[in-house]
């Protein structure tokens, strides 16, 4: 017969995915919203992208087309910004929002922004991580090796370190965006406003992000801590 024990450390896993799920119905429903407020310029976020980027002597970096929704991406290996397609044809404040915050990402490289290089350094760290910490969590577990669960808690760490290292870099970005559209008048000031809102909540993303992990973690700790005192 089969006995369910109830596990109280679950309602931090459910308050992490509240918080995630949140975080990301206020940025889709933003998007949604601004993707559909045509810019007076008339520019598509292909065409805003290319003017930031030339004023800023990036004539280096190209832009191209991506598949998917919210793809949006700057590949500093490649010297490539990667635009989905609403955002790279659309003549709307979201496109021209999300545009000129990959270019900010585009100019962090340039300038040799320390955060976008420290994360770019702790991402073989973090694939590493990532896989060999929970593997040595569930393996610690399950034999009573408390000794190994407490270091794949501790390589879960790296993640909510790149986490954190990742907020600084996402905000920057998006205060350059919002400096870039203002500075080249590539959208008005009314426009301004709706567009600060945007990439106001796509940031939220990432502070959700570090929230649920802080949570996970917690939640890994207390049930190790309860095996230790057993």
């Amino acid at each position: 017969m089969f006995y369910y024990v109830y596990d109280p450390t679950y309602i931090l896993v459910i308050i992490g995915v509240l918080i995630s799920l949140v975080a990301q119905i206020f940025v889709s429903t933003s998007y949604r919203k601004y993707k559909k407020v045509a810019t007076k310029s008339g520019l598509q976020g292909y065409e805003v992208a290319r003017r930031i980027l030339d004023s800023n002597n990036l004539q280096n970096v190209d832009i191209v087309e991506t598949r998917g929704e919210l793809t949006d991406h700057y590949d500093p290996t490649r010297k490539v910004i990667r635009l989905s397609s609403d955002i790279y044809h659309g003549a709307t404040v979201a496109s021209s929002s999300v545009a000129a915050h990959e270019c900010g990402h585009a100019v962090q490289d340039k300038e040799g922004y320390f955060f976008l290089r420290l994360r770019a350094a702790l991402v073989p760290v973090v694939n590493f991580s990532s896989k060999a910490g929970y593997i040595a969590i569930l393996i610690g577990l399950i034999f009573g090796y408390l000794e190994l669960a407490w270091l794949g808690i501790f390589l879960e760490l790296a993640i909510l370190l790149f986490q954190l290292i990742t907020l600084p870099v996402e905000l920057n970005a998006s205060k350059r965006a919002a400096e870039f559209l203002k500075k080249e008048a590539l959208i008005e000031s009314k426009e301004q406003i709706g567009s600060k809102r945007m990439l106001r909540a796509a940031a939220m993303t990432y502070v959700a992000s570090v929230l649920a992990t802080i949570l996970q973690i917690f939640r890994l700790i207390l049930i190790v801590s309860s095996r230790d005192d057993n």
